[in-house]
């Protein structure tokens, strides 16, 4: 009898292991594609650019389009989770990104392409918050901190590796397929997570959700596209008047939503995001650390490939070669943030900024010291030190935001803090393009350089503030 009983125990024990942690490896391939397809379309522009006549303006949408419409459905994607169903819209979410990449696939022309690319991000915009918040609601304690820190290592490396990924797939050239390989890579990781989807992933949803707030849901959209769509498109177009009074309303839109979000909980009416959230310091605070922070991820990588490929004349494949250096620094940090976290806290995050801080002043040392000549491998000491860093950053922020959430509010935190990270993601990029292109007339070694500076000196600001996090939050979770 005991034989059995432990050999039963034995047996259970891979089953137990395999459905607790089955939901993970399902919304991990969510993330990795959604963000992996921010950063690899970036190594196959100039094959489209040739291949399908596109314009220049067209290609400055393959990329803004993709995280305009991402960015302005974020929060609402997160309350229709709240109210529908986390699975249900995570699963919409992912649906509508697989077929979006097929159509990117096998676009005809220019325009085809920019509207794969804007549903894409329609797609992303909907699944992205209902992955944390799925997280959120399917682990606790250190299981939570685990699932978390996983979530960031993958979302960390899909950016990282998107350059070397997007090079490997253009240079294979599998049947002719070229740059589109690298929107038919998703189609059967997506189609994938989506068949597995409702048998190991649990449905939940907030109790009391009442009704979604679709006025509140138009008014946030709105506003983040009078701050995104200017910043992503008016230096394209010489900064016309229109790309000014967009950025003069955006502010006043935003503050107008607060506004709507409190009277709507004075009234009664659940609001798209639940105010609760913002009264803990914390959160708040935790949310500017996670803007900042987005802010040089995503411009660090489009600068760089920039310098590889335009500055230093390497090829794609090179390119993301010289990426995986990066990429490498970051899994040798990231595989112990988990440990580091439970450990220090949010020390960490301040701990990640200096440190990729450094490496970003060794990278200029060696961009002054040697241009867009001299050895390559004299910028590697200071990537694998930023990729060291960002991945001390992104786990710990991600895990301290959503410590505030409760079952009520983890579809408005998650939205919130997936917001944070693409509104950065977007801002990021367009201020040190600004920097960046302003500069271009003096050589890509002056170009770089100050964009190197501009970004270091933005993770010590990131490095000040995630300390601040440290003082007692007072009002604990986000119950309200």
């Amino acid at each position: 009898m005991t034989t059995m009983t432990q050999q039963a125990r034995a047996d259970a024990g891979p089953v137990s292991r395999f459905a607790k942690w089955a939901p993970l490896a399902i919304v991990l391939c969510g993330t990795f594609i959604f963000v992996l397809d921010f950063f690899v379309v970036n190594v196959a522009l100039p094959s489209i650019s040739r291949d399908l006549r596109a314009s220049a303006a067209a290609i400055e949408w393959l990329v803004s389009g993709y995280a305009l419409t991402t960015a302005a459905l974020l929060v609402t994607g997160g309350r229709l989770g709240d109210h529908y169903g986390r699975r249900r819209w995570f699963s919409i979410g992912l649906a509508v990104f697989v077929l979006a990449s097929a159509l990117c696939a096998v676009a005809p022309d220019p325009s085809v392409l920019v509207a794969a690319r804007v549903l894409q991000g329609a797609g992303a915009g909907v699944m992205a918050p209902n992955i944390l918040a799925i997280l959120g609601m399917t682990y606790t304690g250190p299981d939570r901190v685990r699932a978390i820190s996983v979530y960031g290592m993958v979302l960390g490396l899909a950016a990282v590796s998107g350059q070397l990924v997007g090079g490997l797939l253009i240079d294979a050239n599998v049947a002719g397929l070229g740059w589109r390989a690298i929107f038919w890579i998703n189609v059967p990781i997506g189609l994938a997570a989506l068949a597995a989807t409702p048998r190991l992933l649990r449905e939940s949803r907030a109790e009391h959700a009442g009704r979604l707030d679709l006025p509140g849901a138009a008014l946030l959209a709105v506003a983040l596209v009078a701050i995104i769509l200017p910043l992503v498109d008016g230096r394209q177009q010489g900064w016309p008047a229109w790309s000014w009074a967009c950025l003069a309303a955006g502010p006043v839109l935003l503050a107008g939503f607060a506004v709507y979000l409190r009277r709507a909980a004075q009234r009664g009416r659940p609001p798209l995001l639940d105010p609760a959230i913002f009264a803990v310091p914390a959160f708040r605070a935790g949310l500017s650390v996670q803007v900042l922070f987005w802010c040089q991820q995503a411009a660090s990588y489009l600068l760089l490939a920039l310098f590889l490929q335009q500055g230093r004349g390497l090829s794609p494949l090179a390119s993301g070669g010289v990426f995986a250096v990066l990429a490498a620094g970051y899994l040798a940090t990231s595989l112990r943030a988990p440990a580091l976290t439970m450990r220090f806290g949010r020390r960490v995050i301040a701990t990640g900024a200096v440190v990729a801080a450094v490496g970003y002043l060794l990278v200029l040392l060696a961009v002054a010291r040697w241009g867009t000549g001299g050895p390559l491998d004299a910028l590697f000491p200071g990537l694998f030190l930023v990729g060291a860093g960002q991945g001390l950053c992104i786990t710990p922020l991600t895990t301290t935001v959503l410590a505030h959430a409760s079952p009520r509010t983890a579809g408005s935190v998650s939205g919130a803090l997936s917001t944070a990270q693409q509104v950065g993601n977007a801002i990021g990029v367009a201020v040190s393009g600004v920097v960046f292109y302003g500069l271009l007339g003096h050589g890509y070694r002056a170009a770089f350089g100050w964009s190197v500076a501009e970004l270091g000196g933005l993770l010590l600001v990131v490095a000040v503030l995630a300390l601040s996090l440290l003082r007692p939050a007072a009002g604990g979770t986000t119950e309200g």
